[in-house]
């Protein structure tokens, strides 16, 4: 029984120490609590494969498994603690504080870290094993005379304790940490206000180049379909940030500086505003996207020419002579992302986005500003939450990702979807319209075809095309006959290339390979 209750001190110590370390956050930063710092530091280290897995498996979820996970080995830990300082209860209750340095020096370890984030894992490690301590010492065998002895100064019975007094001690404990966090939580909420009301109150200003009303029969509503337009609630999110930066815009500011910069450049949220604003839709896609898979999305975005503000500060691309063949933006939460000069400023529509799709940014599309490249994979190009931008090469710097496996260069790759009949779906014999997307972005597509069962190429149908920066959409009328069939489907874009039928996975520049769905007609 003591047992037992040894290893729900170690839990209710282990609760107050997340707790406090949450309150000691808000005054610090969020980005400074344990299980964010700890689980940062695993995603940091995480290998291609297994971050595909998560990936594949989890979706825009497997943050969250990975802070329960955590959660799941430090509530381990403290049973396995509480339950040592009942023996030993000094060595025990400091054990704790293993905890408390392996916070600190994470957060401090991280990238964007400073020495500031060490408080809230010391902190909340300190009182966490003060508690620990106090907690096991009413867990002592009562002294008193045992029956034996008739109440007669006989020996202490062994393995009684003084139960009410641990129950009060431990309640005690247990709401003081609960208020903690929520107070911690009201905290973070309030230092973010800012950010929500700078976002709340922006007024996108009207672009001085508007992206053209999407063409008439761009999107063939056709059921099952993925529409034209991906709402923002619906886009992909893939990141590493375990905890959405939320930034005040009136606060924001972009230093562009570095090889070949001539004219280093500081601006604010306003100065972004002031400048010559546009619009355009472009399609992006993540290079974790599996055959078939989910991450990719189109929107309509608004924003800052990034070649008008690389000229401004005297940026050559290499091709005229200038030194720098990478960009590196900085993320506030320490991602960096590599992109080439040359694809930015050879004319494309590269934007500093603001909006999406009518709105400001939302925090988890990266709020106040993102980097949008069309025709790139998002790990070279789509940086999120931009604070700087340093001009560099690909022989002196390699960025986040590609210091991970990933290639340092990554033009999207022409690919297509079936997105209806789904997978395993039993539809009736007939005309079925086997439909979906496919995407080459600043090249176009230009053709789609559909096969049953290996038999010979269909040409599809192709929606009115947009731009060549966002995906198309398809649809092949199939005359569907009994029994189970697999369709098949491949894209061509305006260079007359064909997409591949080798399969590859998604390491290191993305995945190849026809989509494929096997269904059974009825």
């Amino acid at each position: 029984m003591r047992a037992a209750f040894a290893a729900l001190s170690g839990l209710i110590a282990g609760f107050c120490a997340l707790a406090v370390a949450e309150l000691v956050a808000a005054a610090v930063r969020p980005e400074a609590g344990p299980i964010t710092a700890v689980g940062g530091a695993v995603i940091d280290r995480t290998p291609p494969a297994l971050k595909d897995f998560a990936i594949r498996n989890f979706g825009t979820h497997d943050k969250l498994v990975l802070e329960l996970g955590i959660l799941v080995l430090l509530a381990g830990f403290a049973v396995v603690v509480g339950v040592l300082a009942l023996r030993h209860r000094v060595i025990g209750s400091a054990a704790v504080l293993v905890f408390g340095v392996v916070g600190a020096v994470t957060a401090v370890g991280r990238p964007e870290g400073r020495f500031p984030d060490a408080l809230p894992s010391v902190v909340g490690a300190v009182l966490a094993a003060g508690v620990l301590y106090l907690l096991v010492g009413r867990l002592a065998p009562a002294s008193g005379p045992s029956p034996a002895a008739g109440g007669r100064g006989g020996e202490a019975v062994s393995g009684t304790f003084d139960r009410r007094g641990f129950v009060i001690a431990a309640t005690a404990a247990a709401a003081a940490s609960a208020g903690a966090g929520l107070l911690g939580r009201r905290l973070t909420s309030a230092v973010q206000a800012g950010a929500t009301a700078s976002r709340h109150d922006l007024v996108l200003p009207v672009p001085a180049s508007a992206a053209p009303a999407v063409p008439a029969g761009a999107d063939l509503r056709i059921r099952g379909l993925s529409s034209f337009v991906t709402p923002n609630k619906s886009f992909y999110r893939v990141d590493t940030a375990l905890v959405v930066p939320r930034i005040d815009a009136n606060d924001w500011k972009l230093r562009i500086h570095g090889k070949g910069v001539q004219r280093p450049l500081t601006l604010s949220f306003q100065d972004l505003l002031h400048r010559e604003i546009i619009e355009r839709d472009i399609t992006l896609t993540c290079v974790s996207n599996e055959v078939g898979g989910p991450y990719v999305g189109n929107a309509r975005w608004i924003g800052v020419r990034l070649a008008d503000l690389l000229r401004e500060a005297g940026v050559k691309p290499p091709s005229r002579g200038g030194p720098a063949d990478q960009i590196i933006t900085r993320s506030v939460d320490g991602m960096t992302i590599g992109t080439p000069v040359e694809t930015v400023m050879d004319g494309r529509d590269a934007l500093l986005a603001l909006g999406m799709n009518g709105e400001p940014l939302p925090f988890e599309h990266g709020f106040p500003v993102r980097m949008v490249v069309p025709g790139l994979y998002g790990y070279v190009s789509a940086c999120k939450w931009i604070k700087e931008l340093e001009l560099t090469t690909f022989a002196d710097y390699d960025a986040y990702w590609v210091k991970r496996s990933w290639s340092q260069q990554a033009p999207i790759k022409t690919e297509s979807r079936i997105d209806t009949p789904r997978p395993f779906a039993s539809p009736k014999a007939g005309t079925i319209p086997v439909a979906g997307v496919a995407w080459a972005q600043h090249r176009g597509v230009s053709r789609v075809e559909v096969r049953v069962d290996g038999g010979p190429w269909h040409t599809a149908k192709l929606a009115a095309e947009d731009s060549p920066d966002t995906w198309r959409q398809w649809v092949w009328e199939w005359p569907a006959t009994s029994g189970n069939h697999t369709l098949e489907v491949r894209a061509t874009d305006r260079t007359g290339a064909t997409q591949t039928d080798r399969r590859v996975g998604t390491v290191p520049n993305g995945a190849t390979g026809w989509h494929s769905v096997v269904v059974g007609v009825s």
